[in-house]
């Protein structure tokens, strides 16, 4: 089973993460894990004034960041997985990734917004689960 895991550096990722791991560990042979974390480009003027070696940079170290404390648990829990770092929206890479990836689930986080919120927040999580044809979990 390949199994993509969303991670923003949030506790509900790491909550994910956790999940995630269990769900590989019952299935511990055929399971494939990879970490993705995605973000959001900078504006063009901000991009152009930083240079291509500080955007690139910047990228790097919130992709870092977005995956360490996901990485640590499945550490932890001794499974071995990939990280994928994209930059774009969110939700839209997420869904083409885990599509063009053939992934069998996406594992991701919900920060636990109601759904009034979520409405006008347009969060992550409800983004995915609308779009994606990969089956989804969502983790509280």
């Amino acid at each position: 089973m390949r199994i993509l895991i969303a991670v923003d550096g949030s506790p509900a990722a790491v909550r994910a993460a956790r999940h995630a791991a269990r769900l590989a560990l019952a299935l511990r042979e055929n399971s494939q894990v990879v970490l993705l974390s995605v973000d959001a480009p900078l504006l063009k003027a901000a991009a152009v004034k930083l240079g291509v070696h500080a955007v690139e940079k910047y990228h790097a170290d919130n992709c870092a960041y977005a995956a360490k404390a996901a990485k640590s648990a499945l550490n932890r829990l001794k499974i071995q997985y990939d990280v994928k770092s994209l930059i774009g929206d969110a939700a839209e890479s997420i869904v083409k990734h885990a599509e063009s990836g053939k992934y069998d689930l996406i594992v991701m986080g919900s920060h636990g917004r109601t759904a009034f919120k979520s409405l006008f927040l347009g969060s992550v999580s409800t983004k995915v689960l609308a779009h994606s044809r990969v089956p989804v979990t969502i983790v509280r």
